[in-house]
C-alpha cells in the first residue's frame, strides 16, 4: 500500500500537482465521509468500508490515512464537540453582553445550528453514553465555565436580588434543556403532534423568541 501511495504521489510530481494538497484533499473527504456516517450509525454500527464507499476511496487508501475506526472516530468526535462548542466559547466570557442578550443569543445560535444538523445531540450524547467518551466533553465545559463571565454575572444578578438565590447549574440546564431537548426528542414530538419537518422547524424557530421569556420568568425574584 505504501508503494501505491508514493507511485501516485510520484504522479502528482509529474503533473505539477501540489502533494500536500492532494493528501489533506483525500483526507478531507474522508473526514467529512466519516462525519456523515458516524452520526447516522454510531460508532458501532459503521464499517470502514462504508466510510470508503461515501467518500469515494478504496478502503486501503482510508486504512493509510487513518489506522483504525477508532482513530478516525476520535478525530470525528473532537472535531464534532469542538463545533458544537464554539458557539458558546465566546460568548460566555464577553463582559459586553448582559446575562440576558447571552441566554437569547446562545439559544438563538444553537437552535440554528440543530436545525441543519439535527443529528449532533443525538451522536453526542449516544456516544458518550455507549464508548464513556466523557471525560473530553467534562473537561472542556469545566473548563469553560470555570470563573467565567456568565458565571460571575449569575453571581452578581443574584447579589442584586434580580435572580433568586439558586445554583447557577439550576439556571444552565434550564437554558440548556429548553434549547436541546425538543431535537434530542424530534421524531417523538413529530408523530404525536401530527408535525410534518416544516412544522417542527418553525416550532423551533418561534423557541428562538420564547426562551429568554421562558428563563426571565423561572428566574424572577419570588
Amino acid at each position: 500500500m505504501h508503494r501505491i501511495i508514493r507511485l501516485a504521489d510520484l504522479e502528482a510530481m509529474k503533473t505539477g500537482k501540489s502533494n500536500k494538497k492532494s493528501t489533506l484533499s483525500t483526507e478531507q473527504k474522508i473526514k467529512e465521509a466519516a462525519r456523515k456516517i458516524f452520526h447516522e450509525k454510531g460508532f458501532a454500527a459503521t464499517r470502514t468500508r462504508d466510510i470508503a464507499e461515501e467518500a469515494g476511496i478504496n478502503l486501503a487508501l482510508l486504512n493509510y490515512y487513518f489506522r483504525s475506526k477508532e482513530k478516525l472516530f476520535g478525530v470525528i468526535m473532537f472535531e464534532t464537540l469542538d463545533a458544537f462548542l464554539r458557539t458558546l466559547i465566546p460568548v460566555i466570557n464577553d463582559g459586553t453582553m448582559t446575562l440576558e442578550e447571552k441566554v437569547e443569543f446562545l439559544s438563538s445560535a444553537y437552535i440554528d445550528q440543530l436545525i441543519v444538523e439535527p443529528q449532533i445531540v443525538l451522536f453526542i450524547m449516544s456516544e458518550i453514553k455507549n464508548r464513556r467518551e466523557d471525560s473530553m466533553l467534562n473537561s472542556r465545559i469545566k473548563a469553560l465555565l470555570s470563573d467565567s463571565v456568565i458565571l460571575e454575572q449569575y453571581r452578581q444578578a443574584v447579589s442584586e436580588g434580580k435572580f433568586p438565590d439558586l445554583n447557577f447549574w439550576h439556571f444552565m440546564i434550564n437554558v440548556i434543556g429548553l434549547t436541546i431537548f425538543p431535537f434530542m426528542g424530534a421524531s417523538t414530538l413529530k408523530h404525536i403532534g401530527g408535525l410534518t419537518d416544516d412544522d417542527f422547524v418553525s416550532l423551533m424557530q418561534e423557541r428562538k423568541r420564547l426562551i429568554p421569556v421562558w428563563v426571565r420568568a423561572m428566574f424572577a425574584p419570588a
